[in-house]
């Protein structure tokens, strides 16, 4: 095997070190969503699994041809393990050379999960939300609001943050990284919260035992919505006040057998959109949501972005 062959390992600090924005995660997603639509990247629904216990596990797999890689993630979240001391999800990517089949790098995949969910939110929000928006919602307050927040705060010219959360240690954590862009934060209930917000980000624990709590009436009409927890916190009765809904794959959300909302109220879905096969644009009068449970496309597109950048830098340990 020659050297440049030798596959390598690169972990959640490389990872976290390439020096990859926002700005650029959500261009390598477009790329890729171009890519599918040309025929030149495969990807099939993401598998999951929930337990019952609050475990929640998930699979994707994708191939491109450019670059000629084959992405495969593992990952899970654990309600638990902040008693132990962990983060609450753990994930795991392999990279295989698309041709050959030969292994290319192993890669934590923790932050790869958290930066490209809220680089499909960003992707989303550069078309339906306000470009003038200064008020965000979060409800959830964990590791996926983090990361929309430095998203959305290099889109936005954020000045308020309201969050709804349970742990402690993680509002206090969202707080920080909020005064750490000069963005004033409180906490809130959820009414008050989302009532006159022109962002909201909703990202709490995926357990479908949870009773709902949101009510999309209370969106503001301009209102832009990234629901990341595939609505379980929203009310069914109350999304047919979203006057547009999409979803990031219309084939993915139809293979469910749990449905994120009714499909009539689907406009289309982020291929749609990208691709301009379905029109998708700030509207003041109308309140637009974007509803996803994560598509293997975008863990290729990070992964893949990740996996060029590391190698052309030299960083990670070498496996062989």
């Amino acid at each position: 095997m020659s050297s440049a062959a030798v596959p390598v390992y690169v972990s959640e600090i490389d990872l976290a070190g390439l020096g990859l924005t926002p700005s650029h995660i959500a261009d390598s997603i477009e790329d890729a969503l171009r890519a599918q639509a040309v025929g030149s990247l495969w990807t099939v629904p993401k598998s999951a699994l929930m337990p019952g216990d609050g475990r929640y596990f998930m699979t994707t797999l994708s191939v491109g041809d450019g670059p000629g890689l084959s992405v495969v993630k593992v990952a899970m979240v654990s309600p638990r393990n902040p008693e132990r001391g962990l983060p609450g999800i753990e994930a795991a990517i392999l990279v295989l050379d698309a041709e050959t089949g030969e292994m290319r790098a192993t890669m934590g995949g923790k932050w790869i999960t958290e930066v490209r969910t809220a680089g499909l939110s960003a992707v989303m929000a550069r078309r339906l939300a306000n470009p003038a928006s200064r008020v965000i919602a979060f409800v959830g307050c964990g590791a996926q609001a983090r990361s929309h927040l430095e998203a959305f705060g290099s889109m936005f010219p954020l000045a308020e943050a309201r969050l709804v959360g349970r742990g402690q240690a993680n509002i206090d954590r969202l707080v920080a990284a909020c005064e750490a862009q000069s963005i004033t934060a409180r906490v809130c209930g959820p009414k008050e919260a989302i009532d006159g917000a022109d962002l909201v980000v909703t990202s709490i624990t995926l357990d479908h035992g949870v009773s709902s709590f949101l009510d999309a009436r209370w969106l503001k009409p301009g209102a832009f919505a990234a629901i990341t927890d595939l609505g379980i916190p929203w009310v069914d009765d109350g999304m047919a006040a979203l006057d547009a809904a999409f979803v990031d794959d219309r084939a993915q959300e139809a293979a469910s057998d749990t449905p994120m909302l009714d499909p009539a109220l689907v406009r289309g879905d982020l291929a749609d959109v990208v691709n301009g096969a379905v029109p998708a644009a700030f509207d003041s009068g109308r309140r637009q949501a974007f509803l996803f449970r994560g598509v293997a496309i975008g863990d290729f597109a990070v992964a893949a972005l990740a996996y060029e950048r590391a190698v052309a830098a030299g960083v990670g340990q070498r496996l062989g």
